[in-house]
């Protein structure tokens, strides 16, 4: 009866439009999950349906590597799969509004955010490199110290800015927007390089073949960095026991596949 009384309620300040109530427990029939869909290979914005795409907000889909194990945790936990497309810096905050329920956007699970938020246990490792131009100046570059006097930066708001700084001799640029926004900034020429996970550098030269990514096989990465996990608000301990048991059904090979099948689609522009 409280929820009901409190969906009313903002049923009523909101001028008639229900904008919240997403339900803090696991009684909900549907699974609402904040992502940036615009983050390829790990979520993405299209225009057209197709068979691993959800349905957003504008008549729009958002497909992905997250896509795909969110789709796999609702029905694990007999959910209905609901995705919110949202800024990156907004996820956290949508997440303690109670307008999400969970976050599954390519996050990992950082000190400082745990502070904040819950995380489920990993469902992905990733390791990290550069994206360079693909004739550039650093288009060999294997090491933290081939960077000296490059323009470098990385997204805002992700631990990617810390491994800036162990880029020996590097000029240090203010992290940007998101991965679209480094990318023209890129190829523009108004920097050399910026961070980037090793699934998505190697998504992005599959549809801008001028770019190029180059592991750095010296960043120190810890596994708080490595590790990409489920945010699940502070204290709802119940739906984070049903998103660890759900993943724990995933196995390591069937998450590689997805990872691949998710790069393939992307390539092709689906």
């Amino acid at each position: 009866m409280k929820k009901i009384l409190s969906c009313l309620a903002v049923l009523v300040m909101g001028a008639g439009i229900l904008t919240g109530c997403v339900n803090n427990g696991t009684s909900s029939d549907t699974f609402v999950v904040g992502m940036e869909c615009n983050y390829a290979p790990w979520n993405w914005t299209q225009s057209v349906a197709s068979d691993t795409a959800v349905a957003i907000d504008g008549g729009q889909y958002c497909d992905g590597y997250d896509v795909q194990v969110a789709r796999q945790l609702a029905e694990s936990m007999g959910k209905e799969l609901v995705i919110k497309k949202t800024s990156w810096d907004g996820l956290i905050l949508a997440l303690q509004a109670g307008e999400i329920d969970a976050i599954i956007a390519g996050m990992s699970p950082t000190a400082e955010r745990k502070e904040e938020i819950d995380f489920s246990d990993p469902y992905f490792l990733g390791s990290f490199g550069m994206m360079v131009q693909a004739d550039g100046p650093y288009k060999d570059a294997t090491s933290v110290k081939d960077f000296s006097g490059a323009r470098v930066t990385a997204q805002m708001g992700t631990f990617h800015v810390e491994l800036m700084d162990q880029l020996t001799g590097a000029s240090l640029q203010a992290p940007m927007k998101d991965f679209p926004t480094m990318t023209v900034a890129l190829q523009a020429g108004e920097i050399d390089a910026y961070v980037a996970e090793e699934s998505t550098g190697k998504t992005i030269p599959k549809t801008n073949p001028d770019l190029k990514y180059v592991p750095i096989a010296d960043f120190v990465v810890d596994e708080s960095m490595a590790a990409v996990s489920v945010g699940i608000k502070k204290g709802n301990t119940e739906l984070l026991n049903q998103v660890n048991e759900a993943l724990s059904k995933i196995t390591t090979e069937q998450r590689s596949q997805l990872m691949d099948a998710a790069i393939d689609r992307q390539s092709q522009g689906e």
